[in-house]
């Protein structure tokens, strides 16, 4: 009988999950729309008061997404004024949506990993996780690999799809 061998173990084939590097921690969506006078008008000295009686250390150690849910227009320095507040307590704050948040959080943590390892070797991008990676943070790492990287590949070391290949 013939033994079996594992090709994709004895490969110098590397994997990358953007999932190990997913930052724990509680995700928020913090909607200003309740500080808005009918949910709509932004009176300078009720929103002052708001913002000045909230408890904001309920946000320790969270990320935290500012935004307002309706159509209502907002100036940028109450933006900043939640901001102000919310920085002492949060992990992070961005104003937008929480997938501009995961796309921010991965475009810091992209920054600081070494790559060395991946230098002329074919890589696959792990897909299919359970958490909630944004689009933009694959962008993201295929700028970072594809100059050093021999190919990349998408998927499951099974079944990838080809991204992009090095010409020789």
């Amino acid at each position: 009988m013939e033994e079996i061998v594992n090709r994709v173990a004895n490969s110098k084939l590397k994997t990358f999950d953007l999932e190990e590097i997913y930052p724990d921690g509680k995700r928020v969506l913090f909607d200003i729309k309740d500080w808005l006078f009918q949910e709509l008008i932004l009176k300078e000295v009720d929103f002052r008061a708001y913002v000045k009686n909230h408890d904001w250390s309920k946000y320790k150690n969270c990320f935290v997404a500012i935004t307002c849910s309706v159509d209502a227009i907002i100036p940028s320095w109450a933006f900043m004024l939640v901001a102000a507040e919310l920085n002492p307590y949060a992990n992070k704050v961005v104003i937008g949506n929480l997938e501009l948040l995961e796309t921010v959080l991965y475009q810091e943590l992209l920054e600081f990993i070494d790559y060395k390892e991946f230098t002329d070797v074919p890589v696959i991008i792990k897909g299919c996780g359970e958490k909630p990676i944004p689009n933009a943070a694959y962008s993201l790492l295929i700028t970072k690999l594809q100059p050093i990287a021999k190919s990349i590949m998408f998927g499951e070391a099974c079944s990838t799809v080809p991204i992009f290949k090095a010409k020789k």
